[in-house]
């Protein structure tokens, strides 16, 4: 049966997504910790006894960083929650089932952005 008949992934090929998307929300859970970590040193510096006017620099300087770094984290957290909705998928056997078109998302597509929830059809539809 071709991936166009299937209605749905076998229990084997959920693993395998299951696995993929299990790695993938290890590292993304390890790198928002050390944003956070970041965030919450951000201020550590040392420019406390720095001239007048390099530490106005440095504390503009500091503050962009830290919006940048935030921002960062702020995705960081819409990933996660993103990956564990597909776990979420994965248990209840409709994952990489397009929320708009009900067909099965190709497994290339699922392999690069194991989170989605639509195909490429329906996600280039979306923009027309």
């Amino acid at each position: 049966m071709s991936e166009k008949e299937k209605t749905r992934y076998s229990d084997a090929e959920l693993q395998e997504f299951k696995d993929l998307i299990i790695k993938k929300l290890e590292a993304a859970r390890h790198e928002l910790a050390e944003l956070q970590d970041y965030l919450s040193n951000a201020n550590a510096n040392g420019t406390e006894d720095t001239i007048g006017s390099y530490k106005t620099l440095d504390d503009g300087s500091a503050t962009h960083s830290k919006e940048n770094v935030s921002q960062l984290a702020s995705r960081q957290r819409k990933f996660i929650e993103n990956l564990e909705a597909a776990l979420v998928r994965i248990e209840n056997k409709t994952y990489g089932l397009c929320r708009v078109t009900g067909k099965l998302i190709p497994k290339e597509r699922l392999r690069a952005v194991p989170h989605t929830t639509m195909s490429i059809e329906a996600k280039l539809n979306q923009y027309r």
